[in-house]
């Protein structure tokens, strides 16, 4: 479930800093893959801040790279719960793939929300605030029909409430109530 991001710097950059009211640059990158450094916004000392991340974690009771947690048991799970309650951050980007098996193969598709939206991702910094996990939840009716999973996509009114506020003011938004109209392309 979303293991690649679409991030086209312009107009995610001037929309970002607009937005936010914060410096944020970041480069395109039209198919950004786990390990790779991601332009995040977090908070420091009570104010939003751009922190570059690489994205997934390798705890030693791991097999693989972890890059996403439930957003149903982030709270509760002992590798997350922390990093839920102190270190939320938001991933801007222009958009995410899925694929879904058609015919016999793989078939990419491309979610935005068109060429001047930007697309606010929910995650979490986990290691001392060094490293990114995306969170992900049951999909709106739209995204259905592609993947079981989708992002937890945070409304441009509840970020800051996400990014610095309290677990407690955050936790509400681990539901997925995103019913925006997304552009999908193969």
């Amino acid at each position: 479930m979303c293991g690649r991001l679409n991030v086209l710097d312009e107009p995610l950059c001037s929309i970002v800093c607009e937005n936010l009211g914060i410096r944020f640059k970041t480069t395109t990158n039209r198919d950004l893959c786990p390990t790779q450094h991601v332009a995040t916004v977090g908070a420091q000392n009570g104010e939003l801040k751009q922190l570059d991340l690489p994205w997934g974690i390798k705890p030693d009771w791991a097999g693989h790279l972890i890059i996403n947690a439930r957003a149903e048991t982030v709270s509760v799970k002992s590798t997350f719960a922390n990093a839920f309650e102190y270190n939320r951050v938001l991933v801007p980007c222009s958009g995410w793939y899925e694929w879904r098996e058609e015919q016999g193969k793989k078939v990419k598709y491309l979610f935005t929300q068109g060429d001047t939206k930007v697309l606010y991702m929910a995650g979490i910094a986990l290691e001392h605030g060094s490293k990114l996990v995306t969170l992900t939840t049951k999909p709106n009716e739209q995204c259905s029909e592609y993947h079981h999973r989708m992002p937890l996509l945070i409304e441009q009114g509840d970020i800051v409430k996400w990014v610095s506020g309290t677990a407690g003011e955050a936790y509400p938004l681990l539901r997925n109530s995103y019913e925006g109209v997304l552009s999908v392309m193969r």
